[in-house]
């Protein structure tokens, strides 16, 4: 029992990810609950969302608007990023037969995704900067919002989807959910200090608030594999393609950040390797093959088993 507690205790994540796949489970094999399955979307759907804007109001609350300074990494982060997305266009140009072009466009949508808005929770709780992966959110939303209306009707065209559309498409999705906690956090700030302290005592809250969070996704992301109807050998190769994109952002990450000191090889780490995979799954599903977004639910789970490795070597030190 003493050996479970301290299980938990150390890899709060993994417990999170399990629930999650257990309570889809559940639903999934027991009938009698199918009835319950629209209100449970409806709820995840529904609550997703406030965690996430109380998640992103805490952050921010930690933060003004003058630490969020750019940095030289991010540069270079960004710039991975977009020629990590253009090379994979270029290829797509190239290949024919519709599992290649998935793989592809599945590598394309991981390594250009932006990064997770609860990063900071999880960079801040290892011993990163939140202030610098605040910064770097903003500014590779802002590269998304602008690549993708540009590359990707080129290598997936559809009608309906002006570069005009598309940018705004993204931006109503992006941007009100980086806005709006900011504009409420820093108002707060600035005009309610006693509140503000309330805040900053609580802020422990986020980590709890993302787990729950996590659970919230876990469980969107196993309906997508139980319902994916894909031969077993398909589901393995597009498993492997946010796998590995996920060990080697984060590596390469961590590899660009030690050239600023610890601190930052945390931070950059955290930034390229943890991705916004709620966003992932839609831009999946209106911008590309609707497969795709397979890689992000598989890009979720990849995630948060090296944040919670991560995690649990920094409570044993």
């Amino acid at each position: 029992m003493e050996g479970l507690k301290t299980f938990f205790k150390r890899n709060p994540l993994i417990v999170s990810m399990i629930a999650g796949v257990l309570i889809y489970l559940t639903y999934h094999w027991i009938p009698a609950l199918h009835p319950a399955g629209p209100t449970l979307e409806k709820a995840v759907l529904t609550i997703q969302p406030i965690l996430i804007f109380l998640m992103l109001f805490l952050q921010f609350s930690r933060t003004s608007p003058h630490d969020l300074k750019f940095r030289r990494w991010h540069l270079y982060l960004l710039l991975i990023q977009t020629g990590a997305c253009l090379a994979s266009a270029a290829a797509l140009y190239f290949v024919k037969g519709d599992v290649p072009r998935i793989l592809l466009e599945a590598l394309m949508l991981c390594w250009i995704c932006p990064t997770a808005i609860a990063a900071g929770v999880v960079t801040e709780k290892i011993g990163g900067s939140i202030s610098g992966v605040m910064s770097y959110i903003i500014l590779v939303n802002l590269l998304v919002s602008i690549l993708i209306p540009v590359v990707f009707p080129m290598v997936h065209p559809n009608p309906d989807q002006s570069f005009l559309n598309s940018f705004l498409t993204l931006l109503g999705k992006v941007f009100p959910t980086l806005i709006l906690p900011a504009a409420a956090a820093w108002t707060v700030r600035y005009t309610m200090p006693k509140v503000q302290k309330f805040f900053m005592r609580n802020y422990g809250k986020a980590f709890q608030i993302w787990l729950v969070s996590l659970c919230l996704a876990i469980i969107i992301t196993t309906r997508s594999i139980v319902h994916s109807n894909l031969p077993w050998w398909a589901l393995l190769l597009i498993s492997l393609v946010p796998a590995v994109s996920c060990l080697c952002q984060f590596a390469i990450g961590h590899k660009i950040g030690e050239k600023f000191g610890k601190v930052e090889r945390i931070t950059a780490g955290q930034a390229l390797g943890q991705k916004n995979t709620t966003l992932m799954i839609w831009i999946g599903y209106v911008f590309l093959t609707p497969l795709t977004s397979i890689a992000g639910g598989i890009y979720c789970i990849c995630h948060n088993l090296v944040n919670s490795a991560e995690i649990s070597r920094r409570n044993r030190l």
